[in-house]
């Protein structure tokens, strides 16, 4: 057997190296680097103990000397410690940034003329026989382009009079007029998604004459 280009065969040239003997050499290698590169002054996580030993308070592993600590942050243990402290740390500065501004409504203002003329009449629908109201608004004032606005507030969100949940409002709104509103009956009104009959409106632009019609269910 040949034995001439065998590792260790010939005088002087050491045998193979373990796996020990190579760990230590890493080790050595990462600590020269570590020395050459990393300034321990600036390093938030070293604590000098009164025993003369270091400590990373990181991973809370204690070490003889400067070139063990050193070795010791180039580890891989330090390393995912350090990436898991930047996560927690970017996690905690969003849940600590105030939050965005809510975006607030101006309110629109403008000179108001007054109340519109309006007439409401009773009125049953002749073939299901239900009963409804039509208001017919006069607005020979209103702005140039506008056009009235309506919906129907419940008692409880308005803050002029007790509630009373026997009543609704319909609220009419035309500038430059006061918005005025209408209670009535809280009765149940068909959807005017599925019937479209149950609640009409028409705005004359001509005369100035808003008419809105509703029928109880």
């Amino acid at each position: 057997m040949d034995y001439q280009n065998r590792a260790g065969a010939n005088k002087g040239g050491g045998g193979v190296a373990g796996s020990s003997e190579s760990a230590i050499d890493r080790r050595e290698r990462l600590r020269k680097l570590a020395m050459e590169t990393i300034d321990l002054a600036k390093d938030p996580y070293i604590l000098r103990t009164h025993l003369g030993t270091l400590e990373c308070r990181l991973c809370l592993t204690l070490h003889v000397n400067e070139g063990s600590y050193l070795a010791h942050t180039q580890g891989k243990k330090h390393q995912t410690n350090l990436a898991r402290r930047a996560a927690r740390d970017n996690h905690d500065a969003i849940l600590a940034a105030p939050p965005p501004p809510a975006t607030t409504v101006r309110k629109k203002v403008f000179v108001k003329i007054g109340r519109p003329g309006y007439k409401i009449v009773k009125i049953r629908e002749p073939v299901t026989q239900r009963l409804g109201l039509l208001f017919t608004i006069s607005l020979p004032e209103i702005k140039d382009g506008e056009r009235p606005r309506r919906r129907f507030m419940s008692a409880f969100e308005q803050k002029r009079e007790i509630p009373n949940r026997a009543i609704q409002y319909m609220v009419i709104a035309a500038e430059p007029y006061e918005t005025i509103s209408f209670a009535i009956p809280a009765k149940d009104m068909a959807d005017e998604e599925e019937d479209p009959d149950s609640v009409w409106e028409h705005w004359d632009a001509d005369d100035k004459v808003y008419s809105c019609q509703l029928l109880f269910k």
